[in-house]
């Protein structure tokens, strides 16, 4: 790839006129030696698996087999036909999708790891419900997938997106800048605008420790990308609007790795400490280890 920063990657933006999503399908290209559509086409085969797991979240029972979690997706959709949401249509919708997509996972269904299966239902959260709310079709939601990949890899290659190296920061932090960055070009940001979105949606995750209860990626996993999908809508609009990160987006991935690497390891997907490490959640583990 051409850039290492998100910085460098939004000059190489500016520079030739291009979306992030444009010159991550371009660096794709490059980098695997296959076509454009062939590329393309397989990145729309990921938005459709993204999508049929949205659906089903919200119609099938996703009870996980532990029983720890399911159906909360379908709680909230029943709860926004009832009564109005304190978040409103948009977001209340972004977090159901988000909580089913996560449910799917949990109930070994079939999702798209973006970046990880513990956080996979953040981006589509985002953008299936602005794809329902804003018309968009399908091709412009692969170029956002593009543009996510794009965010995806600068934090990859320079802090984490696992939680057993960097605490769920990695996992739902990075998904969350992912899908805010994205989002804010989809809307029609420029790629420095995307930047902001990233910084600001990945500083109010910071210091967020992997702490699943029994092991299994489900509490409090799943709530946490129904929360992450709320947090990015609100971190576009935010850029989107002009608000700036202060502190560039380059320098708070580098904090992510500063503060991951110095997590406790019973904070790093143990289950050693926090909410595993509660009276409820020791009880619940041994309920586990007897099942």
């Amino acid at each position: 790839m051409k850039f290492r920063t998100l910085q460098q990657l939004a000059a190489l933006c500016e520079a030739n006129n291009m979306t992030i999503g444009r010159l991550m399908l371009e660096e794709q290209c490059a980098e695997s030696g296959r076509s454009a559509e062939q590329e393309f086409a397989k990145m729309t085969e990921y938005y459709s698996v993204m999508k049929e797991a949205v659906e089903r979240g919200l119609r099938d029972n996703t009870t996980s087999r532990s029983g720890l979690t399911g159906l909360d997706a379908q709680r909230v959709m029943a709860y926004r036909e009832r009564e109005e949401p304190s978040l409103g249509d948009a977001a209340s919708e972004a977090m159901a999708y988000a909580l089913a997509v996560s449910e799917v996972n949990a109930s070994m269904g079939r999702v798209i790891a973006t970046p990880t299966a513990g956080s996979c239902g953040i981006i589509p959260g985002v953008f299936v419900s602005c794809q329902r709310r804003f018309g968009w079709d399908d091709e412009r939601m692969t170029y956002g997938l593009f543009a996510a990949g794009a965010i995806g890899y600068v934090i990859a290659n320079n802090s984490f997106v696992s939680g057993a190296e960097g605490g769920c920061q990695a996992e739902v932090g990075s998904a969350i800048g992912m899908a805010a960055g994205a989002l804010a070009e989809l809307r029609g940001g420029t790629a420095a605008q995307a930047v902001h979105a990233v910084g600001l949606a990945l500083k109010n995750t910071l210091g967020l420790i992997c702490d699943p209860v029994g092991g299994l990626v489900e509490v409090p996993c799943i709530v946490r990308n129904g929360f992450g999908a709320v947090t990015a809508l609100a971190a576009a609009d935010m850029a989107l609007a002009g608000v700036r990160s202060v502190i560039p987006s380059d320098e708070v991935i580098q904090v992510m790795l500063e503060v991951g690497s110095a997590m406790p390891a019973k904070h790093r997907e143990t289950a050693g400490g926090g909410l595993a490490q509660t009276p409820t959640g020791r009880k619940l583990m041994e309920e586990l280890r007897k099942k």
